[in-house]
């Protein structure tokens, strides 16, 4: 089972960009995507349905804004569109498709890079967040959720951690709950059960040349439950085409979805 997670900066700009070129050669099983900046209604073009999947948006109501999305090639037993909390939902960030065996996730957690209110909307989403999880936990089907989760974790997940001390994505608070996520909670980042390697990063910014210099940050996770930490068979960040400011995750497991 091949997932694919990516952040599109965009889904109208990263079709321009090859994105779904690209994608119809990838033979995923599921892709799940976030930021895709659109509304259902202007996404008529069949270039974004794409053959042989079924396709699910859930869409924020201010347009040109945040969004996620899930195609899977097999039919889920059940769509969640949204978390729930009224606040989050209408800025479209959690988008779940339910199997029997697995619950597929695809999230977009805020970024608080724009300032401390956004940052402080970041820091309550978390708080709500991590019971939320935890409640995941104790549910028999295992989880995958895929996303921007505008975290990176430890000084390994991007180029200049020392600089970055003091910044939204790289926060002291931020990185203490991604370790209690990865920690007491039990979930597991999957990307470094297979790549323990430096500069292994999935996003850069377009300014100063940080593309080129390989200036990034890794803040695009699939974060799954313990039962699927040995099913994980590959993990690749697919860098040789640039779709958006993000590059896709691909992860195989070695699992079906029941």
């Amino acid at each position: 089972m091949r997932i694919i997670t990516f952040n599109l900066n965009g889904i109208r700009a990263a079709a321009k960009k090859g994105f779904f070129t690209w994608l119809a050669q990838q033979n995923a099983d599921i892709v799940c995507l976030q930021e895709t900046k659109a509304q259902i209604h202007q996404l008529t073009d069949p270039c974004f349905h794409p053959q042989g999947y079924y396709c699910y948006y859930h869409d924020a109501v201010k347009k040109g804004y945040s969004g996620v999305a899930i195609y899977t090639r097999q039919k889920p037993t059940e769509i969640i569109q949204g978390i729930g909390w009224s606040d989050i939902d209408v800025e479209g960030r959690y988008l779940e498709a339910r199997y029997p065996n697995l619950n597929v996730i695809s999230l977009y957690l805020h970024s608080g890079t724009s300032g401390p209110e956004r940052q402080l909307l970041k820091f309550n989403f978390m708080d709500r967040f991590l019971p939320y999880l935890q409640q995941l936990r104790q549910q028999p089907q295992d989880h995958i959720i895929c996303g921007d989760w505008n975290i990176a974790h430890r000084e390994i997940d991007l180029k200049n951690w020392r600089s970055n001390q003091d910044q939204s994505g790289f926060l002291p608070e931020e990185r203490a709950w991604l370790d209690k996520l990865f920690g007491p909670v039990g979930f597991i980042d999957a990307f470094r059960v297979k790549n323990q390697q430096p500069e292994q990063y999935t996003w850069w910014s377009y300014r100063g040349q940080a593309w080129t210099r390989n200036t990034g940050w890794r803040i695009d996770y699939q974060v799954v439950t313990p039962n699927l930490k040995h099913k994980i068979k590959q993990v690749d960040i697919y860098k040789e085409q640039r779709f958006s400011d993000h590059a896709p995750l691909i992860i195989d497991y070695d699992t079906t979805l029941g």
